[in-house]
Parts: C-alpha cells; structure tokens; sequence
C-alpha cells in the first residue's frame, strides 16, 4: 500500500469524523437552546405566578376590605348608640329569659337585637331581679341601658288603689273607677259574674265586706274582673290563715265590719269585739248607729233620732243579732279583734271623743249613761265638729 492510497484512506476517514463531528456538535447545541427555553419558560412562569400572587395578596389585604367598606354591603352593628327616643311600653312576662325578653324588646324597637340584649343581660350582675310588668322604655336605645331601664321600678306601668279599711262596696267601687278610669258601670256589670270574680257562695252574692281594704298594684292590661277577684282572693286568703272555717266566713265578716266602724284602736276594737259578743250572748239588740245608717244609705254623721225607728233589716235598735250581712270591708285588724275578743264584761261602750277616737266601756246602763255626758259635753265645747 503506498502512501498516497494511505493519505486517500486517511483523508477520507478524517472527513467522514469530521462529518461524524459536525453532526454530534449540531445535536449539543440544539439540546443546549431546548434547555435553556425550558430554564426561560420555567423562569417566565414562576415570575407570573409570583406576580399574580402578589396582586392576589393586595386584593386580599388592600382591595377586598375597601369593597367592603362601600355602601349597603357593610354588616349593621348588633346595636343602638343611643341615647334613644319616643317610648313605648313593653309587657316582660313572668318567667322570661334574657334571651326571651331581647326577642320581645327587638320586636318592640328598643333595641337593635336580641343578642345585643343577651349579652348586655349577661353582663349586667343585677339583670336576674327584672320583674315581669309593662315598662315604659325608649325607643333605639342601648341594649346595656335597656337592661338598666328595666331594674328601674319608676319605669313600671302600673296603678295602685288603696283601698281604705271600712270602705263600703259602693265607695270601693267609686275609687276603683276614678284611679283606673275604668267606668263604675264597668266594674258592675263585671261583678256580675262571682264565678268570675270569685266571690264564695256564703257570702250570697253580695260583695260588702269581701272587697278586703289594702293597697293593690294592677298591671294596664288588667280587668275590673281582675281587680274585684283580687280583693275578694286577698279576704279569702286572710280568713284562711286564720283558720275560720268557710260556714262562718260571713258571720265573722260581719261582726268585723261592726267593730271596723265602731273602734279606731287595736285595743279598743278587741274590746268591742267583746261587748258585741256578749250582747249576743244574752240576746241584747246591738244599738249599733253605723249598721242602721248603712241600713238607710247614709253615713254616720247624718243619722238623726227619727232614723232610729225606721225599720230595715239593719236596724239593730229594732232587730236582735247581726245583720244580714257586712256593713263595710274590714281590715285584718277587726277581723283578729273578733277571733281574739278581750276578756271583760262589758256590754256598752261610745265614742266621747270623735276627734281622737277616745272610746270608753260601761257593764252597765248608769256608768254608759254617764260616759254618754262626756260625748255630749264634748260636743258642747266643739259645735263645728259635732255634726
């Protein structure tokens, strides 16, 4: 083999590597381009993916909270800022929970929620003490004032009657009337009812002496039902713990209301509870001027000797033992005073002083004959005063 076919041999091995070479180097190169695109594309999508969360973190932080503060989106606070304003009145039934009355005072307008209630309930220490009533309260107020407002018994709608000891029917009946502003018919015609109101059968359908004198505190949805049969409820109630038996309910009644309108003192009104007894006892007609004055539909003070001989059933200087029925509503006072009558022997007894209710006791006609001189020597020094 000589040299030229060895530098052909060589020469076209050399070329066929350098071919071999170029096309080795073209794939490098082209794969090297690939990688970088995908390092750039990878790149590209990292940044967009950090920019777009960056945007979504301020929408987030910066944009969203903005859109929330436009307009009718905003959430309304739970409650008033108050002070409040108008009034309205609000009845808190007996037994209702914090959450029970939030309901009631939302519905009503006083304030904005109930929860704002609840939670004002809960914070306020004295909150349990809310008595059920009808209150008068602010319209739009704070929830913690409404609960304030509710402690406050000046808030109460509410009336109060007093009703005196030894009222007759017809004068509780007038005070009812002119305190409540319920008609006098109104309180009649409901009267009518003793079921309704009631009245226990001993007493016959008659109201005197049943309608017990103390101080009631009606609500503004009560009935002249309501009001006759707690009176009627609260003289029931006071005999009871007394222990007086239902069949003699009337009869002790009916001596108290005696006793109510012949005594002023706890002690003297045990002893005419006694005088009356034993007047009773033997038969004796009472001579009570105030059961023959009820008997006429008059008052005391305008009984005259003339009256003294009109028959009515009343009339206890004509007519032996009680009347037929109370002559006025005795207090608990009286009606202890006939169930404890003093001890003594007495069976006279008068008023020698009016003006302070002085009352002096005889066992005899000559020893009243001459406390009766002392009435009328009083009545000598006091001629305005002795009617």
């Amino acid at each position: 083999m000589n040299d030229d076919f060895l530098d052909e041999i060589v020469g076209a091995g050399s070329a066929d590597g350098a071919r071999r070479g170029t096309r080795r180097d073209g794939r490098k190169e082209r794969d090297r381009r690939r990688r970088s695109r995908r390092r750039r594309t990878v790149a590209a999508l990292v940044i967009s993916l950090l920019v777009l969360g960056g945007v979504g973190v301020g929408v987030w932080q910066w944009v969203l909270p903005a859109l929330g503060n436009l307009g009718p989106t905003q959430a309304a606070p739970e409650d008033y800022p108050g002070p409040g304003h108008g009034s309205v009145e609000v009845t808190i039934p007996k037994g209702a929970t914090g959450a029970q009355m939030g309901r009631l005072l939302a519905e009503q307008g006083v304030v904005r929620t109930a929860t704002a209630f609840s939670k004002a309930f809960t914070a306020n220490p004295g909150a349990s003490g809310i008595q059920p009533g009808t209150y008068r309260m602010l319209l739009e107020m704070p929830a913690a004032d409404a609960v304030t407002a509710l402690l406050d018994p000046s808030n109460r709608v509410q009336t109060k009657v007093t009703i005196p000891e030894g009222f007759r029917v017809d004068q509780v009946v007038d005070r009812l009337s002119s305190i409540t502003t319920i008609s006098t018919d109104d309180i009649k015609a409901a009267m009518q009812d003793t079921s309704a109101t009631g009245l226990p059968a001993e007493a016959d359908g008659t109201y005197e002496g049943w309608l017990f004198p103390a101080t009631y505190t009606f609500q503004p949805d009560e009935t002249a039902t309501d009001m006759i049969a707690a009176m009627v409820a609260k003289t029931v109630s006071v005999l009871d713990s007394h222990d007086v038996a239902p069949a003699d309910r009337e009869r002790i009644l009916t001596m108290a209301s005696l006793v109510e309108r012949e005594a002023k003192t706890s002690e003297d009104r045990a002893k005419v509870a006694r005088a009356i007894q034993n007047r009773l006892d033997i038969d004796m007609k009472l001579d009570i001027d105030a059961s023959v004055a009820y008997g006429l539909g008059i008052s005391g003070t305008q009984l005259t000797k003339a009256d003294l001989a009109k028959d009515t059933p009343y009339n206890t200087y004509l007519h032996t033992g009680l009347p037929p029925t109370p002559i006025a509503s005795p207090g608990e006072d009286s009606i202890n005073a006939v169930l404890n009558p003093a001890d003594g022997p007495w069976l006279f007894w008068v008023t020698v002083n009016p003006e302070t209710g002085e009352t002096l006791f005889a066992e005899t006609y000559p020893e009243q004959q001459k406390n009766i001189a002392k009435l009328r020597q009083w009545q000598a020094d006091h001629p305005s005063s002795s009617g």
